[in-house]
């Protein structure tokens, strides 16, 4: 499969002719769903859920994602399926497994809304606004690495109790350049620490996985 990064949490996902899209928020201003077969969506926060993308999305598309986004999907012509914590389901083509139940806790008034993560075709595992730890094998992690919800501590341990053999950064768009380049030096110095690759991807780059 292909994997490309796209503007903050955003992701593009191709395998044998398919494309699926995660988390397509307000933030990402690239033709994200231009040939999309379906998306994923982890949570209904703003910078993940974009509606006004999936009203101009292809009628009739796949959008897997939890309760509070699918309550406001109901009058946009997408498919809508609901899913939680342990089902599977096949989407464009990927086996996707769904990992936890909410969103880490953020400012002290704010709710705590849902969010699932999702794992696909055991190879990569996303799990939105939390470090949900899925329990099994990640070869390759996206791993948020800035958040109002987040320390630079809670990262680096994330990393190190998940054990990907890849890591790239996503949430990652609230930082300006200064803010990047600490994040490249923090997971270069995970990457030599546990002989793995992890990195910022720039936005638009793309890598091939197994």
């Amino acid at each position: 499969m292909e994997l490309t990064k796209l503007t903050h949490a955003c992701v593009r996902l191709e395998k044998n002719g398919k494309i699926l899209v995660i988390d397509p928020g307000t933030f990402s201003d690239e033709p994200v769903l231009d040939g999309v077969d379906a998306v994923l969506i982890t949570h209904q926060h703003f910078d993940h859920f974009d509606i006004d993308k999936l009203k101009a999305a292809p009628a009739g598309i796949e959008v897997w994602t939890c309760e509070g986004v699918a309550a406001q999907l109901t009058d946009v012509p997408v498919k809508v399926e609901v899913v939680r914590h342990g089902d599977s389901f096949e989407a464009a083509g990927f086996r996707v497994k769904a990992f936890g139940e909410w969103h880490t806790k953020n400012h002290p008034d704010a709710p705590v809304v849902s969010n699932v993560g999702f794992m696909l075709d055991d190879e990569v595992f996303y799990p939105g606004d939390a470090l949900t730890l899925p329990g099994v094998e990640v070869p390759t992690l996206l791993a948020p690495t800035n958040a109002p919800w987040m320390k630079l501590s809670e990262m680096v341990e994330y990393l190190r109790t998940v054990r990907p053999a890849r890591a790239f950064s996503t949430h990652d768009g609230l930082l300006n350049d200064i803010g990047l380049s600490l994040v490249d030096t923090y997971l270069e110095l995970e990457s030599e620490k546990q002989g793995a690759d992890m990195r910022r991807l720039k936005v638009g780059e793309s890598v091939t996985l197994p």
